[in-house]
């Protein structure tokens, strides 16, 4: 490719991108991309046992990553408008030919020279193409083996605190069997206390229907009013026990009042920022558009003046 037509996509690929500072020729392009970040090496060979039992070195090795993961992205996109903007010249170029070539004496011969031109400059953008293509699953490769990478450094620094987690993990199980060995065996020593207990509460009740018979209370009586006594405590049991399910079935409907109100107040922000992002979308293609034309009307303009010329 001639040097002009370098100097034409540097200029489309800045007026495209802010952030892209150096447009490489065509040839350059072609050239296999630099490793991400100087970190290819750590990716293919792994990294230093030092390295990663440090948090701080795989802190700025994730950084200097992503950073240049970022930047490669941002080159490739550049460098791919450029060529979807030659792409589009070239097509414009051939519309233009084309129509003229209605106007001249040889229609077939002018026809064919243009078709092959156009075809000239379309294999040069799709060897172009191919080689951006194949730089790009070369980075993006090398991002995955540089994650890779990554992320058994992190394994290998925190292993030594999964090995301690489980260590006591393993100490906290065996306190709870011990208490539980513990807790049997007292159980185990306090049965006849429980025995006996048991044998003292049956001669009290005995004794309280005796103290019932002698003061006149016959014990269908003594047994009503222990029917009573315990119809009273359940009504009171199942009064309490439906507050409580009132109450929690209140908190629970509250809770759902209050996550269908941040439902709705994401999905309206999140309609406002489509509606803003589609209106951004279409002033662009009618910028565009509006730009294409005036750029096809220039051209005509031009053709039409060398023709009275």
């Amino acid at each position: 490719m001639s040097n002009g037509t370098t100097f034409v996509s540097c200029a489309i690929a800045a007026s495209i991108t802010a952030s892209i500072a150096v447009c490489a020729p065509a040839s350059a392009q072609q050239q296999p991309a630099a490793p991400i970040g100087g970190s290819a090496g750590l990716a293919a060979g792994g990294l230093a046992p030092a390295a990663a039992s440090s948090a701080q070195a795989s802190g700025a090795v994730d950084n200097t990553g992503a950073d240049s993961a970022e930047i490669s992205a941002n080159s490739f996109e550049a460098r791919q408008k450029v060529l979807d903007q030659r792409s589009e010249e070239n097509n414009d170029r051939y519309a233009v030919a084309e129509h003229d070539c209605y106007s001249k004496f040889l229609v077939n011969y002018c026809l064919g020279k243009a078709r092959d031109k156009m075809r000239v400059v379309q294999a040069d953008i799709r060897k172009e193409q191919l080689a951006l293509d194949g730089e790009q699953r070369a980075a993006r490769a090398r991002q995955r083996d540089e994650q890779a990478a990554l992320k058994r450094a992190q394994d290998e620094a925190n292993a030594p605190q999964r090995a301690a987690e489980d260590t006591r993990n393993a100490q906290a199980y065996e306190d709870k069997q011990r208490q539980h060995q513990l807790d049997q065996a007292q159980r185990a020593a306090e049965a006849p206390q429980r025995s006996a207990n048991a044998q003292a509460y049956q001669e009290k009740q005995r004794q309280h229907a005796l103290d019932q018979a002698q003061r006149g209370i016959s014990p269908s009586q003594a047994a009503a009013n222990s029917q009573a006594y315990d119809q009273k405590q359940a009504d009171f049991q199942r009064k309490l026990d439906e507050a409580h399910r009132q109450a929690a079935q209140k908190a629970q409907e509250r809770v759902q009042k209050q996550q269908s109100f941040e439902k709705k107040q994401a999905d309206a922000a999140q309609h406002k920022a489509d509606v803003e992002a589609r209106q951004k979308q279409a002033a662009e293609k009618a910028e565009q558009k509006r730009q294409d034309q005036l750029k096809q009307q220039q051209q005509l303009e031009q053709q039409q003046k060398q023709q009275q010329q």
